[in-house]
């Protein structure tokens, strides 16, 4: 049970669409409960209301849900849920109502405000003694959850799965062990190329990529403040440029401060970008960025440690179940501390190339659709026990 669900695009649609697709493969049976509006799919039961704007939520939804529930009867009730998703609380309570096993999977991080609601929702439903077994895509998305739900609740983190094979860049090239589709890095310590004539990055100079909705919670303006910081401290002499790749409502706010402060010449906002257009901007950097202090998981993150670059992230966010500082990448305290560890990888091409090579060698520690089913499977258990 989801609110979003395809024709929608975003983390949770793609994720549980995908999700269902694995596990029909696997030999299970799933169904689909969503209010999202759309054409029909083979499995997929659409429980709308005229709302505006198109909302995917349902005025009547527990009734409807509940009456799905009791005729079907299935083994378990899967419910996924962003920080607000009311269809799939309603779904929760239904399930619980027909007396069958909830697993919810919450994929976002809740942060003061949203801890705040549910534990006021805590004491007027008392969720917490449901009986419901919960999932979350992140170490620390799962710090808070379980400060709200006590130990009534038991929590497991279950990553975001994604194929990591459509993103693992070429092998070592066997004529002279250079890294094939590395963004053209030198390969040597920066002042051993500046010494020779050489450049650090590729063409263009080095190349920092992002990937993400362009909206206020992803934070894009203040990673212009952390790309513009992280120039004024590389040396001059090094070329510089960064690709962020996305749209949202954030877009205008990015456009005026990149021309406020001088940067439409090495910083780039080429839009919303198929999969094959982002596989080959992370072929061509050096480097990628995800700026969110609160990101859950970090899909994209995980997409360019799957395609071998460094990546730089905020240490507190869900980025760090699969990057390590100074092993896949670097994580920063604060929004000065990005910064920094921006300009450290452009500066240092040895620290940048080695943390290459080993993302390029070295599969995630999350992200394989194997453990995102087996994950999924235990997790199914214990609510059914």
């Amino acid at each position: 049970m989801s609110d979003c669900y395809l024709p929608r695009l975003g983390g949770i649609e793609v994720q549980v669409a995908d999700l269902v697709s694995r596990q029909r493969e696997a030999g299970h049976e799933v169904e689909v409960a969503t209010a999202t509006r759309g054409e029909p799919l083979d499995g997929v039961r659409r429980i709308v209301a005229r709302m505006p704007f198109d909302l995917p939520v349902h005025p009547r939804g527990v009734g409807h849900v509940t009456r799905l529930l009791t005729s079907s009867r299935p083994d378990v009730v899967h419910v996924h849920t962003g920080a607000v998703s009311p269809f799939a609380w309603m779904g929760v309570r239904a399930a619980v109502r027909a007396g069958l096993p909830v697993v919810v999977t919450v994929h976002s991080m809740w942060d003061p405000g949203t801890r705040a609601v549910y534990r006021l929702l805590r004491l007027l439903y008392e969720w917490h003694r449901w009986g419901l077994v919960a999932t979350t895509v992140s170490t620390a998305a799962a710090v808070p959850i379980r400060r709200v739900a006590g130990r009534g609740v038991p929590v497991h983190v279950v990553s975001n799965g994604l194929d990591l094979t459509t993103w693992r860049p070429p092998s070592l090239s066997p004529a002279d062990g250079s890294l094939c589709g590395a963004g053209g890095s030198a390969g040597r310590d920066l002042a051993e190329g500046a010494a020779e004539g050489g450049s650090a990055g590729g063409v263009g100079g080095v190349h920092v990529a992002a990937v993400g909705r362009l909206a206020p919670r992803k934070h894009p303006v203040r990673l212009l403040k952390a790309l513009n910081t992280a120039r004024a401290r590389v040396p001059a002499t090094i070329p510089m440029r960064a690709t962020i790749v996305g749209d949202g409502p954030a877009r205008g706010s990015m456009e005026r401060y990149l021309a406020q402060h001088g940067m439409t010449g090495w910083v780039t906002l080429p839009g919303r970008q198929s999969r094959e257009q982002i596989a080959g901007l992370l072929a061509s950097a050096d480097m990628f960025v995800a700026p969110a202090p609160l990101e859950s998981f970090g899909i994209a993150a995980l997409e360019a440690r799957a395609a071998g670059l460094p990546v730089v992230a905020r240490e507190r966010s869900g980025v760090a179940d699969f990057v390590r500082h100074g092993e896949e990448g670097l994580l920063a305290r604060n929004e000065q501390d990005l910064a920094r560890c921006i300009a450290r990888l452009t500066i240092d091409t040895k620290l940048r190339e080695s943390i290459a090579a080993h993302n390029r060698t070295t599969e995630p520690a999350a992200g394989s659709w194997r453990s995102v089913l087996e994950g999924f499977d235990r997790a199914y258990k214990q609510a059914i026990g």
